[in-house]
């Protein structure tokens, strides 16, 4: 009998103690707050940093606003909506076949392509061909004149009020860290000699042709056979000589960064800082639209770059010397002459 009323309290004991531990953990469970605001933790028990990542804007179109959806097609397909394809002739601001995504690439989201990511930031800012104080619709304008080789859009239109705040999303949760790697084109060394056409002309045929075609004329989209898959690079539907793409500078630095394409990116090129210039420099060889009233850009000649192939300049360095090269020379005379230290 003194053994049942042990063996009972034991058992009551044990009940006692899980009840309570279920109690516990129901408590737990209702007031539990998981921590997300420092990051994710790994098997260590440290939280990994989570690493921000610039958006895709072909994946997450359809969770675009409303504007900004427009903007990425303003962008995306430029000849369609604001160029020589566009339904009606007042919308026809684009004078080529290009769009704006040729250049600015993965939709203006990779770095090192003259990427829009942070890009509102940087504007208003001083602009020394036109010697002013320009806003982001200005500097979108000067495309549309000179790589895009139309016309100017109305400072009211709403293509540029749809193309803005298509930037706009593309920066959202930019870090301060990352802000430099989104902005313009990484540098170059600059070689101390001339283009080499002949140098140039080998890297063409080699990484360039597969895209771009003997006669640089491009491939043409299999949707439309009008816009373009890869664009052309000089001729009649290129960019006009007007544009900064026709420095050879500019260029090298674009094409060292991007080119070939889907093989180099800013942080690991594939083409050396000698062969993106001579294949700039190629590329500048041939002939393109001209655009009308460039004696008019740089009001303060001395400001403008030492590679813009047209006059006048406030120097006596030869035409050819300022569209080949060598470059170094120009650079040395402007700091030493006007005290204007130049990288391009």
């Amino acid at each position: 009998m003194g053994d049942l009323r042990i063996l009972a309290k034991q058992l009551f004991r044990l009940f006692t103690i899980v009840f309570v531990l279920i109690g516990l953990i129901f408590i737990w469970l209702f007031t539990y707050e998981p921590n997300t605001s420092a990051g994710v933790s790994n098997e260590g028990g440290k939280e990994e940093e989570v690493v921000w990542q610039p958006k895709n804007p072909i994946s997450e179109i359809e969770n675009m606003p409303f504007e900004v959806k427009k903007g990425y097609y303003l962008i995306s397909e430029t000849s369609r909506y604001m160029g020589p394809g566009a339904a009606k002739t007042e919308d026809r601001y684009s004078g080529n076949n290009l769009a704006c995504s040729n250049c600015h690439l993965q939709k203006g989201a990779q770095a090192g392509s003259g990427s829009w990511v942070g890009i509102l930031e940087r504007f208003p800012q001083f602009g020394g061909r036109g010697n002013k104080i320009g806003t982001i619709e200005d500097r979108i304008n000067g495309c549309m004149e000179r790589s895009m080789n139309g016309r100017m859009l109305p400072p009211d239109s709403d293509k540029l009020v749809a193309i803005v705040a298509y930037m706009n999303w593309l920066s959202e949760g930019l870090p301060e860290d990352r802000k430099a790697e989104f902005k313009g084109y990484p540098k170059i060394k600059i070689p101390n000699e001339k283009v080499d056409l002949a140098k140039g002309k080998q890297v063409y045929t080699k990484e360039c042709v597969i895209c771009h075609g003997e006669n640089g004329a491009g491939v043409l989209s299999l949707e439309d056979n009008n816009s373009y898959t890869y664009p052309p690079l000089w001729g009649e539907d290129s960019f006009n000589d007007g544009a900064g793409m026709h420095r050879v500078i500019t260029s090298a630095e674009f094409i060292k960064s991007n080119m070939p394409y889907l093989q180099a990116t800013w942080d690991n090129p594939k083409l050396t800082d000698e062969e993106a210039y001579n294949v700039a420099g190629y590329i500048n060889s041939f002939s393109r639209p001209h655009k009308l009233n460039t004696e008019n850009d740089y009001p303060d000649k001395k400001l403008k770059p030492v590679s813009t192939p047209y006059g006048p300049w406030v120097d006596d360095f030869t035409p050819e010397q300022h569209k080949y090269g060598p470059f170094p020379p120009i650079m040395d005379f402007y700091k030493e002459k006007y005290g204007i230290t130049k990288t391009k």
